[in-house]
Formats: structure tokens, sequence, C-alpha cells
């Protein structure tokens, strides 16, 4: 059963500060979730760290300057949480944040939280099953290093939140949820919506099909092509990707997506729908979404 948060005394904790890093929350929000399924106060947290009550509340908030890892690593013990996954959170958000390297250096070699642990082994599991297909969904929005580092981010949080990952409906459309989430916050925008004109030349079904040389025109359209892509709503455009530019089939992308197979056939029948009305496709353009 999953946890359910216990009654506590004292003042509510507050909202996560709106100006937070979705790197930042990636390791802030399982700890919270954490916390408030602890039943412990702040105050009672504070007396262990120590850390004064209202400093506590802040960074459980994300207010004030970035925390260091060892007030971290210590709060990370005292609600029973892996390090090795919040260590590598935490310290990603701190390079995003814009923290030198050597104060993060510095930080982490006060504790010995970032000795590495086993995942459990389901999360292993599902991890061998899946991280070769995570890497080529998120190769269609973000660069190789960005790519990596996304889908490493992925597995840490899903370990964060194994729980309640457990705890779920479906594991596989959880973590394909955390995923999503992950690859969208690094991934570059135009008009609100993800860019994928460079997956034109970079993803499998279009190395197969698209010659080095081909024409000025057909490239173009094919722009044209993926930004209608990337306009469909989030279930579609998940689907075309993994259907047309990683090249899976509806059964691989069901699996990946944790829905049923009738679920990625109708989302790809719209999106097909959508595409034909948005998009003027030409004979030689027609190959890489059929």
């Amino acid at each position: 059963m999953p946890r359910q948060p216990l009654v506590r005394p004292g003042r509510k904790l507050g909202a996560v500060a709106l100006d937070v890093s979705s790197s930042h929350r990636a390791w802030l929000d399982p700890t919270r979730e954490t916390y408030l399924a602890s039943g412990r106060t702040l105050g009672e947290l504070g007396d262990r760290i120590p850390l004064a009550k209202s400093k506590l509340s802040e960074l459980l908030r994300g207010v004030g300057l970035y925390p260091r890892w060892e007030v971290i690593h210590r709060l990370a013990a005292e609600l029973d949480m892996p390090s090795w996954p919040l260590h590598r959170l935490w310290r990603q958000a701190a390079l995003d944040a814009g923290k030198a390297p050597e104060w993060i250096d510095r930080s982490t070699r006060a504790s010995a939280a970032t000795a590495r642990r086993r995942p459990p082994l389901d999360h292993d599991g599902l991890r061998q099953l899946v991280e070769h297909d995570y890497r080529f969904y998120a190769q269609v929005f973000l660069c190789d290093d960005e790519r990596d580092i996304a889908v490493q981010d992925t597995f840490a949080a899903l370990w964060l939140r194994w729980d309640t990952a457990l705890c779920s409906p479906d594991i596989r459309a959880f973590a394909w949820s955390i995923l999503r989430a992950t690859v969208m916050a690094r991934a570059t925008y135009r008009d609100g919506r993800p860019e994928l004109e460079a997956a034109v030349f970079d993803t499998v079904a279009l190395q197969t099909q698209i010659s080095p040389s081909a024409g000025a025109a057909r490239m173009t359209r094919l722009v044209e092509l993926f930004r209608a892509i990337s306009r469909l709503p989030v279930t579609q455009l998940d689907t075309m990707v993994l259907l047309h530019l990683c090249g899976f089939t509806a059964e691989r992308a069901s699996g990946l997506l944790g829905v049923p197979l009738a679920a990625v056939r109708a989302d790809e029948r719209r999106a097909m729908r959508h595409l034909e009305s948005a998009v003027t496709l030409k004979p030689d353009t027609e190959g890489p979404i059929t």
C-alpha cells in the first residue's frame, strides 16, 4: 500500500517556489514526498541534522541559496533515502544553477555520502529492459551529452521514487513519465514546442530513407513536417516519435509507454489525420511517416 502522509503538529510545509528549476525539483520533490510520508516534524529533523526549522523549511521549498550536499546527506539519512541517486541529481542541479565544480567537490568531500549502493533488483531489471530504447527517444530531442545526462537522471529519479512506482498502476508508465519530464526539461523550444528539426538527419527511420544529397526543397518540407509533429498532443507526439522517428513497432512502443496496444494505434491514427491536414505532403516526403 502507498504510504499516506501523516498528520503532524505545527504549520504545514509550504509549496515549492515557482522559480525552482526542473533539475532542482528532480531531487527536491521526492525528498518532500518522503518527508511528508514520514510523520516527522521540521523541528525534529532540525534537531537531528542540525538546522534551524526555518532553514529546513526553506530547503524543502527550494527557497534561498542552493543547499550544500552535507545538509542534504544528513537529511537523506534521517529520511532513509538512498544517497547515491540523490547525490547525482543534487550535483546536476548544482551545475545547472551555476555552481563551480570546486564548490560541488568541497561540499561532497565533507561526507561519505557518495558511496554507491545497488538499486533494487526490480529497478535494475527495468533499466536493463528499457535504457537502450530510452536513449533512442531522448536522442530525437537532445544532443549526445544531454541525452546521456537525461537518461541517467531518469533512472536516478526513478530510484528515489521506487516505492511510489511500485504502487502505481503501471511501473512502465510511471518510469516513462519521469523520462519524458527529464528530456523535455533539457530540450530546446520554439514557440513553446520542442524542436525536432535536428532529428531530420539523426533518427533511425530517416537515416535509411534520405540520402545526404537530398535537395534543399525536400529538406524544407521535412522540417515543416517535423514542426507539425512537435505540435501534436503529448501522447500523439510520443507515439509518432517512437513509431516513425525511432522506428519501433507498435508493440514495442506500447511496452515502453505502459499503455495498451490499442491506445498506441489510436494515437497514431489521430496524429496522422492531424498531420495530413497540417502539412501538404508530396510523394517524396511520405516515407518517414507511412
